[in-house]
C-alpha cells in the first residue's frame, strides 16, 4: 500500500469521524491511521467476495467496540473506492 493511499484515508476517516465525540476518549487515536492501514490492508488481500463497507464496518468495530452497520460506512468507502481507483 502506498503512503498516498493511507494518507488519504485518513483523512476520509477523520473528515467522517465514525466516533464522533467519543474520538476524544481515546488516547491513541492518531487520526484513525491505524484503522486505515487495516482497512487497506484487508482491501488488498480480498478476494473480492468482501465489500469495502462491509470491510470497513469490521475493521471500526473491532477497533473501537462500535456497532456501525455497511450503511454507515458507504460514503466514506465511496470515497475511498475513488482514491483506490484514481491514477497518481
Amino acid at each position: 500500500m502506498e503512503d498516498y493511499e493511507v494518507s488519504e484515508v485518513v483523512r476520509i476517516l477523520s473528515e467522517w469521524n465514525p466516533l464522533g465525540d467519543e474520538a476524544t476518549k481515546v488516547p491513541d487515536l492518531d487520526g484513525y491511521k491505524t484503522e486505515s492501514i487495516d482497512i487497506l490492508f484487508h482491501i488488498k488481500k480480498s478476494t473480492g467476495k468482501a465489500s469495502l463497507e462491509k470491510i470497513m464496518m469490521q475493521v471500526l468495530n473491532e477497533a473501537f467496540d462500535i456497532e456501525l452497520t455497511q450503511n454507515d460506512c458507504s460514503d466514506a468507502a465511496s470515497k475511498i473506492f475513488r482514491v483506490l481507483n484514481k491514477k497518481h
